[in-house]
């Protein structure tokens, strides 16, 4: 009994190694395509506006929580789907099932497997997402509104804010700026035009402001449409603030914690978004038990049919739809709720009745299969 029980032992390990690490090459092989697609967006903060290499990686890393939380479940289903199948084209779970292993104790490696993915998630969506999403809309923040991070492109007339243009024909590799154009149409009564051959943009108390050398400021006064041009050597324009400031930024659902989400600090008749706030604390709640969901229903459709030498391809099939049914059905619910928090409660419903669903199969599937044998030998 003892030599059995290690064999035993010895084949769920095996069964948990393959699907660990199948698993975590999908998760691995999704999050970085996910991360360079979405990593697009922001290339041309570094080819056009001199944003740092380590800065770019920085601040696109801050949003892989986002996407392993989301890619989870889809590399658990694959992770299963693969490693069950191929250990049934093989005819080793044959074997595994004539040493007397039922449904339940095949399946127990992944959903040993499938429970610390949830752990996961829920530590991801708990604490890691809203920290470093929380840090992502900081960091952005600070690159729109800091003097520093006030990167204009080359060639391209730059809105800096409402009235305010900015033209650079060239930045050197030192920063220096030549070739501006600044019009300011702030004031309605007045525009004012400014060209200098070079400069560069410095800090001031106020904000940001652009220093120019070798130019001419231009303005025209709508009262008389006359226009006077004034020659500088050296000019400064202070622009101001850009924005509002930082501890006026609303925080998106996304950066909080599951305290601020439930209960926000706002006065709930005050805050416009107060149902995004709460389904994004249900949906945080919710979605790493899709993880344990996608697990439990690739077991059951793989471990609860006949064998077939030609392949369980319309059980791998079947077991994708569900999944992605599932998955779809939370957004919609998800969506719904931003609107009815009535609907709320359905976001758990629709990860759990598919666990307990599958459980049932797995744990009566030997049983409702001995009719059909039964018939069979008769």
């Amino acid at each position: 009994r003892d030599d059995t029980g290690m064999g035993m032992s010895r084949l769920k390990r095996y069964i948990f190694r393959q699907l660990f690490w199948m698993g975590l090459l999908v998760l691995v092989s999704l999050t970085c395509v996910v991360w360079l697609i979405q990593s697009l967006r922001f290339v041309e903060m570094i080819v056009n506006r001199g944003l740092s290499v380590p800065a770019f990686i920085w601040f696109t890393a801050l949003l892989l929580p986002s996407f392993i939380s989301v890619i989870l479940p889809i590399a658990m289903l694959i992770g299963v789907l693969f490693t069950y199948n191929r250990l049934m084209a093989d005819s080793e779970l044959v074997v595994m099932r004539a040493s007397g292993l039922s449904h339940r104790r095949l399946g127990r490696p992944a959903i040993l497997l499938a429970l610390l993915a949830t752990a996961l998630g829920y530590a991801l969506t708990i604490y890691i997402l809203p920290a470093s999403y929380h840090e992502f809309k900081e960091t952005q923040f600070q690159i729109r509104n800091s003097y520093g991070s006030v990167l204009l492109e080359e060639g391209v007339f730059n809105t800096l804010m409402p009235g305010v243009t900015v033209y650079v024909r060239q930045r050197n590799a030192d920063g220096e700026l030549e070739g501006i154009i600044v019009h300011d149409a702030r004031a309605r009564d007045h525009t004012v035009t400014m060209m200098a051959q070079r400069g560069a943009m410095t800090e001031g108390p106020n904000g940001p402001r652009v220093l120019m050398l070798n130019g001419n400021r231009q303005e025209v006064d709508r009262a008389t449409d006359k226009m006077s041009i004034l020659y500088f050597d050296r000019y400064i324009f202070d622009m101001g603030a850009l924005g509002t400031s930082e501890g006026e930024r609303w925080r998106e659902p996304r950066e909080r914690y599951l305290n601020e989400l439930f209960l926000p600090p706002e006065v709930a008749a005050e805050t416009f978004n107060y149902n995004k706030l709460v389904m994004e604390g249900h949906s945080r709640l919710s979605s790493p038990l899709l993880i344990l969901a996608a697990a439990s229903i690739a077991l059951a459709c793989l471990l609860t049919g006949e064998f077939n030498r030609r392949g369980q391809l319309r059980r791998v099939m079947l077991a994708s739809a569900a999944v992605i049914g599932m998955q779809a059905l939370w957004l919609v619910i998800k969506s719904a709720g931003e609107k009815y928090l009535e609907v709320a409660p359905l976001l758990y419903l629709d990860a759990i009745v598919p666990i307990v669903i599958a459980a049932l199969f797995l744990m009566l599937g030997n049983r409702l299969r001995r009719p059909r044998h039964a018939a069979e030998a008769a």
